[in-house]
């Protein structure tokens, strides 16, 4: 989970630094969609490599729902019936705050995933639906209310979910230690900003006309 978690998230980056491209003009950002097509050639054909990304990125959505269903499983199986003291009660607490968060954050994650596929890569909701055009397709799709509405609700979620998953990555492989403890934590919650306002900035540039 940790893994899959992991790739995801190098996905978003670079996923959320191309958006940005929308604030350099219709130019650039399409210039910069074409040119995603035209990676590996001639070794790979025209658009291969974001089809070969598209099924890891696939790959990676699947293995990190079906482990997030095995860990809650398991987590119910071995979930203690009580506590002695109030300090173990905040800790569960905690625990389950973050638990829920993650596991609601993940269904609307993987619905919204849905959705903007059906939206901006196939383009079958997209008001626009103008091929070869993703700015057109993103200014068109954010200027309904409903479009933006989602994507926005869907990033706030994204926000909590790295923001919690970047730190259980971080332990599941070991990469916390009492000296790197502040510090993992202060970088999950610096991701967890900068991906939540870059993803945000698009829409609501959009929808108070910044970006037309």
């Amino acid at each position: 989970m940790a893994v899959s978690g992991l790739v995801m998230l190098g996905y978003l980056v670079l996923h959320m630094i191309g958006n940005l491209k929308i604030f350099f003009g219709a130019s650039e950002l399409n210039g910069y969609a074409a040119w995603l097509r035209t990676i590996g050639q001639p070794f790979l054909g025209h658009a291969w490599f974001l089809w070969i990304a598209r099924v890891a990125l696939v790959a990676a959505v699947v293995v990190h729902g079906v482990a997030a269903y095995q860990l809650s499983r398991r987590d119910l199986a071995a979930r203690p019936t009580g506590y002695q003291h109030s300090g173990a009660r905040r800790t569960r607490a905690r625990q389950s705050y973050a638990t829920r968060t993650m596991r609601w954050g993940g269904v609307i994650l993987a619905l919204f995933i849905v959705w903007h596929i059906l939206d901006l890569t196939t383009l079958t909701v997209n008001p626009v639906a103008d091929p070869g055009h993703p700015y057109q397709n993103i200014v068109g799709a954010f200027r309904t209310w409903y479009d933006g509405g989602i994507y926005c609700v869907a990033m706030l979620a994204l926000g909590l979910h790295v923001r919690h998953g970047f730190w259980s990555a971080a332990q599941t492989l070991g990469a916390n230690s009492p000296g790197r403890d502040r510090a993992l934590k202060l970088t999950a919650n610096l991701l967890a900003l900068v991906l939540t306002a870059g993803f945000l900035s698009v829409p609501i540039a959009v929808m108070t006309g910044i970006v037309r």
